[in-house]
């Protein structure tokens, strides 16, 4: 769901909730105001939920409204249908009350002069009837229009009420102006989030829960830098002595357990703590500080190199162990290493590589020990540390390579099944991914943003 805290002239301050895949569910409503303040310079701070697609195809009175346009459409059309086919059967009877009145006549002569009645009075009176065969199913016809007739005068009873009841709670707008408003209205909101790219983390929300699958450890994710058709799962199991990873096409794939392919590795990894970037697969080679890229393409390793003064095999491992001292993540910026040296006492640090060669292109040491750590994802260029794996588990340590400074946090999370062994952010999706005790989970993400408006620029 997005989430969007405006700020309005100078500044646009949004709260923006991260998109999770297809399973989420979304909430049918269109855009509301849920709070309104002022800040202290005097200016209008409001929170709004905005839908992610057409607004009024989400509104539940403009989707009323078009329900019972066409239910009115649909009438006025076998309306005219009824009307044409009366005036067509008024015009036919009306041929035929001429022919009646001359029967009635002939019955009259017949009465009056029955010993004059001749063959020839019976042939006529003959044709005459027969030639009134045809309205009788005509007048039949009139009982069914009769019928229907009187439905659909209900029917418009009824829709009258419905409408005037839509038009009350609407007010004095009209129904297409109104549309236009709250169409307006949505394209200056989607400008605003397009213009969303980095935002500080300020609350996790879930899980939910899309498969129980797996050993107590492993990882499943998807690449942040695919295409919006491509929705490929990847899945390793086990923190050690594996080298099979499974492919899926999609989520809902992966959750049916439809394989699409498998992978072969050449090395086994080392915890669970890899990342699928553009098109390849980067993991600790086992028992090593050698970080490998490998390619799901050409099904080859293209690059490895080794992570200098790294710890490896439960050195500086998180709390849960499990070889995890080699954690590679992504995010809007990039590719990147977190893991714990001897020159830095055993504390984080965290490096940014190039996707490609796999060199470092920046570090930066941190004061928090690699062993206290939970967990940690990058968002925007900030590492985000878990204070556990355990119930209980919030983000407590925030270091942001932007400023180079570190500050507290406290942003709890729901560790549903008790232990996590991954979690990493996806930046496509806006979302958390966890391996939760043998359960694959997805965490929605609210981001604050500050942003400047086109008149501020």
């Amino acid at each position: 769901m997005w989430s969007l805290s405006v700020v309005l002239n100078p500044l646009l301050f949004l709260l923006l909730f991260g998109y999770c895949p297809s399973v989420t569910i979304r909430p049918k409503e269109g855009w509301q105001v849920y709070s309104s303040a002022q800040d202290a310079d005097g200016r209008c701070i409001c929170t709004v939920v905005a839908p992610e697609q057409n607004l009024c195809s989400r509104d539940a009175k403009g989707r009323q409204l078009r329900q019972l346009l066409e239910k009115v459409q649909n009438m006025s059309q076998s309306i005219e249908v009824l009307n044409l086919r009366t005036q067509r059967d008024f015009q036919y009877i009306m041929r035929m009350e001429s022919q009646i009145k001359g029967l009635r006549s002939k019955f009259r002569q017949i009465e009056s002069d029955r010993k004059t009645l001749v063959n020839k009075n019976f042939q006529e009176l003959k044709g005459k009837m027969e030639s009134l065969q045809p309205l009788i199913p005509v007048l039949e016809q009139y009982k069914t229009d009769a019928k229907l007739i009187s439905q659909f005068k209900e029917e418009i009873r009824n829709l009258s009420a419905v409408l005037m009841g839509i038009q009350e709670e609407m007010g004095a707008y009209d129904y297409e102006e109104l549309q236009q408003r709250v169409l307006n209205l949505e394209n200056r909101l989607r400008n605003c989030m397009n213009k969303l790219t980095c935002g500080k983390l300020m609350k996790i929300t879930g899980p939910l829960t899309v498969k129980t699958s797996g050993t107590r450890f492993g990882a499943w994710m998807t690449d942040p830098q695919a295409s919006p058709k491509n929705n490929r799962v990847w899945y390793m199991d086990s923190y050690t002595n594996n080298k099979i990873v499974k492919e899926f096409k999609s989520i809902a794939d992966f959750v049916a357990g439809v394989e699409s392919r498998t992978y072969n590795l050449p090395f086994k990894w080392a915890g669970t703590n890899h990342v699928v970037y553009n098109g390849s697969l980067y993991y600790n080679k086992m028992q090593s500080n050698i970080i490998v890229r490998y390619s799901f393409e050409t099904g080859r390793v293209v690059t490895q190199r080794a992570l200098e003064s790294a710890g490896f095999h439960n050195v500086y491992p998180y709390t849960w162990g499990g070889f995890s001292d080699i954690d590679l993540m992504a995010d809007e910026l990039g590719l990147w290493a977190v893991y714990a040296t001897n020159q830095n006492a055993g504390n984080i640090v965290i490096s940014q590589l190039n996707p490609d060669t796999l060199q470092i292109l920046s570090t930066w040491n941190t004061e928090y020990s690699k062993r206290n750590a939970g967990e940690s994802f990058m968002i925007c260029g900030t590492l985000y540390i878990t204070n556990s794996h355990l119930t209980g588990a919030k983000v407590y340590y925030a270091y942001s390579t932007k400023t180079s400074s570190y500050e507290y946090t406290d942003i709890p999370f729901h560790n549903q099944y008790f232990h996590m062994s991954m979690l990493d952010y996806n930046a496509r999706d806006r979302a958390l991914y966890g391996w939760n005790n043998g359960h694959q989970v997805l965490f929605n993400v609210t981001l604050f943003h500050i942003i400047k408006t086109e008149d501020d620029s």
